[in-house]
């Protein structure tokens, strides 16, 4: 193997840019090596090998065009390439600096200078200033103070650098104070992009909190305060302790290493480290290929995360107490023996405050007694709690008597679940109190559906159910806020959303292995056995509200009878639905849509309305269609249409169709069709007839690939299908509606109705099967999702209900279609969802008789389906 002394050499021997072509051979060579000895050597080494390998080849070149030869001019590196960190593909930003303006002779030879970097593949970013402009533009831009701060001299005029950093370090250039304060908001605009979270599934290495800038940012602040460059320096001026050095420092190492696979696998300069890169990163770390090397590889980079974050806040609150603060008059209180409040922080009045397992607790009680003055934790605090964590880590604070008995009357505090939790969630005391939360800490989901890893997630479901508490909340969920204010035991709603997905990644069934560990931990806590199940329950049914709702029809009285059968009582609906509408929303910022509330909603209406009117009554079928007829024709009559018109139409429906739909809805068809009569293609689209959804009612005839061809034509135009109900009339009309989305989850504007129209007449008046799309889109590439089949028993038997889960490829539905289609199956109504890269779609089924299907029919379209939807790896390239 070659080493660095020997790409060192070769670069002397680099005698003219005539054959710049061998040199790029030469850095693409020594780029290779580096990737070869990645895991042989330090990664720090290999960081601060290629810098210093871009210093010898840049001086190189400078010479070779005789501009070290120009008076008053200076080449300087700056950024991250000043600090002399380079990892693999890492920006290589420049600084031409010169001490008045460039002639044109020197202009030329810069011009040549730059392009045969970027000619030899390296990423550059360069600026070409005066001294003046340089200084003046660093004074207005922080961000180019910052680079400033970190210049490194590589050739040229060095007296004319050292005037530079004379002005850069002098008092008039940033403050320290003011540069402090540039820097703090600096970077909590860059974390609310973030959502102000460590915790997010593809996270940027670089700019995500507690990554790359969060520790970069400590030491631009220390060094601009304390005009040193080295950690030891920072140690000694008692900035931070040698146990807090090393562990940034450990941390910074970690994160290299991971953006050095990066760089790798992404074959270019990418801080994201999105799902399609997870694996061989994964792998290239060394924890193997598979799924669960990415989640142990996630864990211990959310661990790493929560570090460098708890280090930055302990750090930079330090020096602003020490050097921002201190000579404002401090706003104290003192809270007891062991605390005080100090400008709004909890601040420990003596070291021993968590000298017993216990005394951590007490902390958290306090701060929920005092929610409204308290923001957060001191850095005095912090430290200790830091310290304390690691005490007590090895123990299960839950084992202990005292501490069960502190954690019972945190859970019942009014209070807690505002700072006080976040406090807790965010400083990993909870993993310590309970072994069952440190399984979920940093452990990510692989998929397109949660954006958070499972304790962030677990974590939001709990702030959502805190916000229901509070009065100024009321107007939002004004339900969930009525439920969760009257329910006298809501510590039980709590500790259910705790261990709700508290066994993900433990093998099996999560809800059923959850309801079993939240069994073990309220016996231990001393809850009664009644409140015991309760709370089990919700654990275990904590998905059903939302499934019914997305999969089932929920028109269909057997459905909310059977719904009402598992709900119990009205107690257990109230707090599955306030459960499950705080899921969701914890799920990711885009879930949960007006579509998807309405339906639960309507779920939640409907099942109340049928436990008060009595199970064992539930409302006759054709007491209700016949209701519906005439709510429908009384909308109808009052707009002057012709009795004889309307029941001709309706002589034409099948009996299912008063069924499905609503008077309002009915009302609106039945107007479409009367109003176009004549018209070969009849359709309408509205935002108020379906609540939370672009309705889209077709009635046309009826032909071979027409869903499929809808479907394929909304696809083109990015609109999602979450919902459709496929009916035909007695005289061959094919009579549909479908509910679509953005793919933002919102409904459609009015502008883009001419977009559906566009779609629906080209798919109407398309011959034969529409085409599909073969590419897979980069974002679900890399997932694996088996299509599977599932075939649903129920007490109608006049049709069969089939459940199918697959990768959601485009063209999906077409592709479904088309073997429906090939087997004559006639398609009832579909219900579409999408979970990340999963779809989920459910169909109600008749064979070409008109009846459901038999074993033998199910059994050909289920390895049909399979068939058909199978990934062609060619594909995922």
């Amino acid at each position: 193997m070659s080493s660095q002394q020997h790409y060192l050499d070769k670069v002397s021997q680099i005698h003219s840019l005539d054959k710049i072509a061998e040199v790029r051979k030469l850095v693409d060579s020594y780029h290779e090596w580096l990737q070869e000895a990645y895991t042989q050597q330090p990664i720090a080494k290999i960081v601060l090998g290629r810098a210093f390998f871009i210093d010898h080849l840049i001086r190189k070149l400078w010479r070779l065009l005789d501009l070290e030869q120009t008076a008053e001019l200076t080449l300087a590196a700056v950024g991250g390439y000043g600090r002399g960190h380079l990892n693999l593909h890492s920006d290589i930003d420049l600084l031409i600096l010169s001490k008045n303006q460039i002639n044109e002779d020197c202009q030329q030879k810069i011009s040549q200078f730059v392009t045969a970097l970027w000619d030899l593949g390296l990423d550059i970013g360069q600026s070409v200033r005066t001294l003046k402009e340089t200084i003046s533009l660093g004074q207005e831009d922080i961000t180019i103070a910052t680079n400033l701060l970190e210049s490194r001299f590589l050739i040229g005029d060095e007296n004319l650098y050292k005037e530079l950093t004379k002005k850069v370090n002098g008092k008039s250039f940033w403050p320290s104070v003011k540069f402090f304060k540039a820097k703090t908001e600096e970077q909590q605009a860059r974390h609310r992009k973030f959502n102000d979270t460590s915790y997010n599934l593809e996270p940027n290495i670089k700019e995500n909190p507690g990554c790359l800038r969060d520790i970069q940012n400590i030491g631009w602040i220390a060094k601009k305060h304390y005009k040193v460059f080295d950690g030891s320096q920072l140690v000694k001026q008692n900035f931070m302790t040698e146990e807090e050095l090393r562990e940034l420092q450990d941390c910074r190492e970690f994160l290299w290493h991971m953006r050095f696979a990066l760089h790798s696998v992404a074959g270019r300069s990418e801080n994201r480290l999105l799902f399609e890169h997870q694996p061989e990163v994964a792998n290239l770390l060394g924890y193997g290929q598979n799924k669960s090397a990415v989640e142990t590889m996630m864990k211990r980079f959310f661990v790493i995360t929560r570090r460098v974050s708890e280090l930055n806040q302990v750090l930079l609150q330090f020096f602003a107490d020490e050097f921002v603060t201190r000579f404002r008059p401090w706003k104290r209180k003192k809270l007891n023996n062991d605390f005080e409040v100090t400008n709004g922080l909890l601040r420990a009045r003596n070291e021993d405050v968590f000298e017993t397992p216990a005394g951590l607790l007490d902390m958290f009680l306090l701060v929920a007694d005092y929610d409204k003055n308290i923001s957060g934790l001191h850095s005095t605090t912090l430290r200790l709690l830091r310290n304390a964590r690691r005490k007590y880590e090895k123990l299960e604070l839950c084992q202990l008597e005292a501490c069960r008995e502190r954690f019972m009357q945190l859970v019942k505090h009014p209070q807690f679940f505002g700072i006080s939790w976040k406090i807790m969630h965010h400083h990993g005391v909870m993993a310590v109190y309970s072994h069952d939360w440190a399984h979920i800490v940093g452990l990510m989901q692989f998929d397109l559906f949660h954006s958070y890893t499972v304790d962030e997630h677990t974590h939001r479901l709990i702030r959502n159910l805190y916000r229901y508490t509070l009065p100024e909340n009321k107007e939002e969920f004004p339900r969930c806020s009525a439920i969760c204010t009257n329910y006298p035991k809501i510590e039980l709603l709590y500790i259910a959303a705790i261990y709700h997905d508290i066994c993900k990644g433990k093998g099996g069934d999560h809800s059923e292995l959850g309801g079993e560990a939240v069994r073990k931990f309220c016996r231990l806590h001393g809850i009664s056995e009644t409140d015991t199940d309760l709370v089990a329950w919700l654990v275990e049914n904590h998905l059903l509200m939302s499934v019914v709702a997305q999969r089932k029809d929920i028109n269909d009285p057997q459905v909310i009878h059977d719904f009402c059968e598992r709900i119990q009582d009205e107690t257990h609906l109230n707090l599955l639905y306030a459960l499950t509408l705080a899921d969701i929303r914890a799920t990711n910022t885009t879930l949960l849509n007006d579509w998807k509330a309405s339906l639960l909603r309507q779920l939640y209406t409907s099942t109340q309305n049928a436990m008060r009117s009595g199970l064992e009554k539930p409302v006759a079928r054709d007491i209700q269609e016949k209701e519906k007829r005439d709510n429908a024709l009384d909308i109808l009559l009052s707009n002057k249409y012709s009795p004889e018109a309307i029941d001709s139409l309706w002589q034409t429906m099948q009996e299912d169709y008063f069924h499905k739909y609503n008077s309002k809805q009915i009302a609106w068809h039945t107007q479409t069709i009367l109003d176009a009569k004549g018209k070969d293609i009849i359709f309408a689209i509205d935002n108020n007839t379906h609540p939370g959804g672009t309705a889209i009612f077709v009635y046309t005839k009826d032909r071979a690939y027409l869903f499929a061809s809808i479907c394929s034509a909304l696809d083109r135009k990015n609109f999602n299908i979450h919902d459709a109900i496929i009916m035909n009339t007695e005289d061959g009309f094919a009579l549909d509606t479908l509910i679509v989305l953005e793919e933002e989850g919102n409904q459609a504007s009015r502008k883009r109705f001419k977009d559906i129209q566009d779609a629906l007449v080209e798919a109407i008046n398309e011959d034969g099967e529409p085409s599909v799309p073969n590419r897979i889109p980069r974002q679900i590439k890399q997932f694996h999702v088996p299509t599977k089949i599932t075939w649903v028993e129920h007490k109608n038997d006049k049709r069969s209900m089939m459940e199918l889960e697959a990768l959601d490829t485009p063209g999906l539905l077409v592709k479904i279609g088309r073997v429906f289609f090939a087997n004559n199956i006639t398609i009832h109504a579909a219900k579409v969802a999408t979970i990340g890269e999963r779809a989920e779609d459910f169909f109600v089924l008749t064979n070409n008789s008109g009846d459901p299907l038999s074993v033998e029919e199910k059994s050909s379209l289920t390895e049909q389906l399979c068939a058909a939807l199978k990934i062609n790896p060619s594909n995922k390239r």
